[in-house]
């Protein structure tokens, strides 16, 4: 027997597979083609203080090995977030569901974030400071160690649970920011977000989104997630959560030997809605084959 299970600031997973936000909804619309409790947990929609519509259409362009979204956080707000979308989670998904704020000011995080902490089923709180593809907020915040630190401080003083801060990987200087967060009280640090990205119609000799550029996902960005988890998983004291073109078991090995503590999947829902719950079940086989019993001993076991 292999033992899946991992430990995500002081919150047992049953294993540390994790559907990335903006990949996988509010998880009831995937609960009708699977058990979703398979999962270690997920992460929903992006949500912010109000409403959004999000970014013009065209918003999605493919390209080899991924794809490149523009959705611009389009999310009903943080109050309906609470009083619709939760309750009918409730209803399909009994383990602690992670909640993914946004927003575009200091406060506005802050507000998003106070509200959710007083949700039972949320369990930890990820802060993304790093969304490429809206405008006023989000990368901006996490660009910059001072004022990635500024948005941890102002979430750790309104919240109880654990608060991970999600890091963009459009810097030069990843590890600056990721301990500029822990100093400032983060329990972890989740990376990476999407790379920028463009694609330009050869016909219309135009950007093929309307945003112009977009959050460039799949396949082809794992090397440089492996890298940069790697990098902040060796210069911080908090756990990690490693993403980025994550897409087989294989994968999840590989991003935990290079310090994740959980592993989310993102651009591969879109491709393949069963992409979790098949993860999920190769796991085991994957393990016995690299000779791993227990997966919580492999973190950061590539030195």
């Amino acid at each position: 027997m292999v033992n899946t299970k991992v430990n995500l600031c002081g919150i047992e997973l049953d294993n540390p597979v994790i559907p990335a936000s903006g990949t996988f909804g509010y998880g009831y619309e995937f609960a009708e083609l699977y058990d979703i409790n398979c999962l270690g947990t997920f992460s929903f929609k992006g949500t912010t203080k109000e409403a959004r519509f999000g970014n013009p259409t065209p918003r999605i362009a493919e390209c080899e090995a991924g794809m490149i979204n523009a959705v611009g956080l389009q999310n009903p707000g943080v109050e309906k977030v609470i009083s619709q979308e939760l309750p009918k989670l409730k209803k399909c998904f009994n383990k602690p569901v992670m909640a993914n704020v946004s927003g575009f000011a200091v406060e506005d995080y802050a507000y998003t974030c106070r509200k959710l902490d007083e949700c039972d089923q949320v369990g930890w709180l990820e802060v993304n400071i790093s969304c490429p593809n809206v405008h006023g907020g989000g990368m901006s915040f996490g660009t910059n160690p001072e004022n990635a630190a500024e948005v941890t401080r102002a979430v750790k003083a309104v919240t109880k649970k654990p608060v991970i801060i999600k890091l963009s990987p459009n810097v030069t200087d990843i590890v600056s920011i990721a301990k500029a967060c822990e100093d400032a009280g983060a329990d972890a640090i989740s990376l990476i977000n999407t790379l920028l990205g463009m694609r330009i119609d050869l016909k219309t000799k135009k950007p093929v989104i309307a945003n112009k550029m977009g959050g460039f996902s799949g396949s082809a960005i794992f090397p440089v997630a492996v890298r940069m988890v790697y990098q902040v998983a060796n210069a911080v004291k908090i756990p990690v959560v490693g993403m980025g073109g994550v897409s087989s078991a294989e994968d999840v090995i590989e991003m935990m030997l290079a310090g994740a503590t959980a592993v989310e999947i993102g651009a591969i829902n879109l491709i393949n809605p069963f992409a979790g719950r098949d993860i999920v079940n190769d796991l085991p086989a994957v393990m016995k084959k690299y000779n791993i019993s227990n997966l919580s001993d492999i973190i950061g076991g590539a030195k």
